[in-house]
């Protein structure tokens, strides 16, 4: 028994998190069509937080980690994970999002660090996240990334928790893919010893066969998107990744939502129904989503300009099929999902021609009518590349807006000022 209880501060972020999303499964349970396509994912997460929060209270193993740690080992071990970088993503809906921002950037004495990972040092540092048992460190794609885990070395709280990093190579290669094989191979050990959990290779291999349905999932919705209009805008592709790759990953529950996304896109195609009625501008947007972009912006896009996310960073799913023959090839399968197919982590890690061929296949295959890369300031890695991908932009024909701006924090580019930006874009390319 442990003497932790709901009154606890460490909870009380994840509960009022719990409780707005549960708000919004109410909302969503009564659409007049009865079955809305956004529940599950959402139902998900008030499901995750429910289960982070019991484990918890009684003492049953539960990790940290990050999107990019081969989550299929969690599924197939059934421990639970959560991550102190989703409060940027959901913290729009919560009435504090502003304090915790401004409190951040106090902590660092600056405000020029990236939102995401300032806000998980933040959380740490002020006990508004439960300690797990463990956490699973993620050291790339970014030297920023590392600060959370500075943080917590020197945290009363955090410091005592045992914590693993998995080596990442720079190299895309199988000499890189095997070296990290091996360091998810040290991390299921990890795992294993402070867990009291164990991995069976046979229940691994079915999560794997179920996460590659997933994934040839994903790549078929994919293809209808590139009908004209497209059925669906930007916000799903996120939750697509979210469903495939965090909360439901090689579960059927998340498979059953995926064959459900794509009878919706066919019939939407079949009756020559996109996003929005009228579709002018196809929009290919380089980068991570918001929730205050995906309730702000694009729908103002699709209202005003006829402008759809045909494509987006977290969307696009080059993913290939995990071998399931042997224990080493599923770890090498995983090895190379980890390191060089998961969005973000695939561009930001390597060399910048991940960003350019990216670029050309996207623009080419989703008669993409406009780029869009908005220069999150986080991410200076892919802002030091803007030159490049306006170039390959120019050869492709295709404009290329760079916006600069803070995707979490809606005062740095405020909506109207994105919106003008956007519209002077828009108008100066002749486009809508």
């Amino acid at each position: 028994m442990t003497d932790r209880s709901m009154s606890d501060k460490c909870l009380q972020k994840l509960i009022q998190e719990r409780d707005m999303l549960g708000m919004m499964v109410e909302t969503f349970t009564k659409t007049s069509t009865g079955a809305n396509l956004h529940f599950v994912p959402t139902k998900a997460f008030v499901d995750h937080h429910n289960e982070i929060i019991r484990r918890y209270l009684t003492g049953e193993p539960f990790i940290t980690s990050y999107f990019c740690c081969a989550p299929e080992i969690y599924t197939a071990m059934d421990l639970p994970w959560n991550t102190f970088l989703t409060p940027a993503f959901t913290g729009a809906l919560m009435p504090t999002y502003h304090d915790e921002i401004d409190a951040s950037g106090k902590m660092f004495r600056g405000m020029d660090l990236c939102t995401i990972i300032r806000l998980a040092a933040y959380i740490v540092e002020e006990d508004l996240v439960p300690p797990p048992t463990a956490v699973i460190a993620m050291i790339h794609p970014c030297d920023g990334i590392n600060v959370v885990h500075q943080v917590m070395a020197k945290n009363e709280k955090w410091s005592k928790i045992p914590v693993f990093g998995a080596d990442p190579p720079y190299w895309e290669d199988e000499r890189s893919y095997e070296y990290y094989a091996d360091e998810l191979k040290k991390m299921v050990e990890f795992l294993q010893k402070h867990t009291k959990l164990n991995l069976d290779t046979n229940r691994l291999r079915e999560v794997i066969k179920e996460s590659n349905k997933q994934i040839a999932l994903w790549q078929e919705f994919n293809e209808l998107r590139r009908a004209v209009p497209c059925p669906h805008g930007g916000a799903m592709g996120l939750e697509v990744f979210g469903e495939a790759l965090t909360v439901h990953c090689g579960m059927p529950i998340g498979t059953a939502w995926l064959q459900d996304v794509i009878a919706d896109a066919e019939s939407l195609v079949k009756q020559g129904k996109g996003a929005v009625p009228k579709e002018r501008i196809r929009l290919f947007w380089f980068d991570v989503l918001s929730l205050g972009l995906t309730l702000g912006l694009f729908p103002w896009l699709e209202q005003e300009w006829g402008a759809v996310i045909v494509m987006e960073m977290f969307g696009y799913s080059p993913y290939t099929q995990i071998d399931t023959s042997s224990e080493d090839s599923m770890f090498k399968g995983m090895a190379k999902r980890a390191l060089h197919e998961v969005p973000m982590i695939r561009q930001a890690r390597g060399v910048a021609d991940y960003f350019l061929s990216d670029i050309e296949r996207v623009v080419k295959d989703y008669k993409i009518d406009a780029v869009i890369f908005p220069g999150y300031m986080g991410h200076k890695d892919g802002s030091a590349n803007v030159g490049l991908m306006r170039e390959k932009c120019r050869e492709l024909g295709v404009p290329f807006l760079y916006i600069g701006m803070d995707l979490f924090d809606d005062r740095y580019t405020t909506l109207d000022q994105l919106k003008d930006k956007c519209s002077t874009f828009f108008r100066a390319m002749g486009l809508g």
